[in-house]
């Protein structure tokens, strides 16, 4: 296992899917993890984990898209923790919407989330790392950021954009030890996809027909699970990735979306 003991991290949106994966791996790897998520410690999301981590994994209200909020809540694990090493952007939202048409409500809450808010983090924990000589920075991007598809315009510009902000990042902060990379993934197996899923059974189509079809969208065959994008970003999080940045890094299947 990918070790991060006594590094402190930030995972936004850590309480589901991906970034909950991530925040996680990131505790049993020794790290004290600070989730921020809009919901706050809710309860039915945070309880398992507590009982699992402790204080090892805090949690506080984040919404990314607000300027102040993102300052607040990073200054509060600076004052707890006194510094942050790690900091792994999860938090994103998806919503389909044709360019014809589109809404200026689908497209600002899609950028705002998905790029400008990491792009807000960033610029908080970045004159930390760059003092301490040590940072990792890692985006959850998509393979939406090097393919299109219809109807998803927003979050295909949302994750494309993270491509372009990761590189500026790792350029600013490779001479002072900070790097920053994004991963990719295609389909994941997280509570956003079974909510498809689930409108699909719900309107009349076979469980076991909308989940083959999923599986099918790559040609392992098989739904890429939280847990193996979790290990990918452990490792780039880690000591071990000191020359591992500006760089995205697919985990597809073999699929191209």
């Amino acid at each position: 296992m990918m070790q991060s003991e006594n590094r402190v991290a930030i995972v936004t949106g850590g309480l589901t899917g991906i970034g909950r994966a991530v925040a996680m791996r990131l505790a049993r790897g020794g790290a004290t993890v600070a989730i921020g998520a809009r919901r706050g410690a809710a309860p039915e999301l945070t309880r398992d984990l507590t009982a699992e981590f402790g204080d090892r994994i805090g949690f506080g209200q984040l919404d990314v898209r607000d300027t102040e909020g993102c300052r607040g809540f990073v200054a509060d694990v600076l004052a707890r923790h006194g510094r942050v090493d790690i900091l792994v952007n999860a938090a994103g939202v998806y919503e389909e919407g044709a360019v014809a048409g589109h809404s200026d409500r689908l497209w600002d809450d899609t950028i705002d989330t998905n790029l400008t808010g990491t792009f807000k983090m960033i610029r908080e924990v970045m004159p930390g790392m760059m003092a301490q000589k040590w940072g990792r920075i890692v985006n959850i991007a998509s393979v939406a950021a090097h393919q299109g598809m219809a109807q998803n315009g927003a979050y295909c510009a949302s994750k494309a954009g993270l491509l372009g902000l990761g590189r500026c990042v790792a350029l600013e902060g490779a001479a002072a030890g900070v790097t920053c990379n994004s991963v990719s993934p295609t389909w994941v197996e997280t509570e956003m996809l079974k909510t498809f899923i689930d409108a699909e059974v719900a309107a009349g189509a076979p469980l076991a027909e909308v989940r083959a079809k999923y599986e099918s969208s790559n040609p392992q065959g098989k739904l890429v699970q939280p847990d193996e994008v979790a290990e990918l970003v452990a490792y780039l999080a880690s000591d071990a990735a000191r020359g591992v940045t500006m760089a995205d890094y697919q985990i597809n299947a073999g699929s191209l979306w």
